[in-house]
């Protein structure tokens, strides 16, 4: 099992950076998929026809978002924590992706840099 931890900037408020991790229009327009998504502690979700799939851990609004994200039938638990924080140029987007399975490593870095984060970046410079 492997960890992955980053820090982004993206331009745009923590408040916005939050509705677009937990509202479901607002993730269908920067996606542009399908998402099914329920939004409270406990609560599933299902993001890009399925790649992405998990529950909600823990919410704090505006700063912290908690969720373990399921891989088939791995025994421990593998935590997303996102926390955002106010910044110069909007949001800074910390990172912290725990227990990945070694298989799934590099292409779950890649989706976090290239797909994840590189969306809701463009979503938010087109404003």
């Amino acid at each position: 099992m492997k960890d992955y931890k980053k820090y982004y900037i993206i331009p745009a408020p923590p408040e916005d950076i939050y509705k677009a991790l937990t509202t479901e229009i607002t993730i269908r327009l920067w996606t542009g998929d399908s998402v099914e998504i329920a939004p409270i502690e406990g609560g599933e979700f299902s993001m890009w026809d399925g790649a992405i799939q998990g529950k909600f851990i823990q919410l704090e609004p505006y700063s912290k978002i908690v969720q373990q994200w399921y891989f088939g039938e791995q025994e421990e638990l593998s935590i997303v924590t996102i926390k955002l924080h106010e910044h110069k140029k909007g949001t800074s987007f910390e990172l912290h992706h725990t227990q990945i399975p070694e298989e799934a490593y590099d292409d779950i870095v890649e989706g976090w840099n290239d797909t994840y984060i590189a969306s809701l970046i463009e979503f938010y410079e087109e404003e």
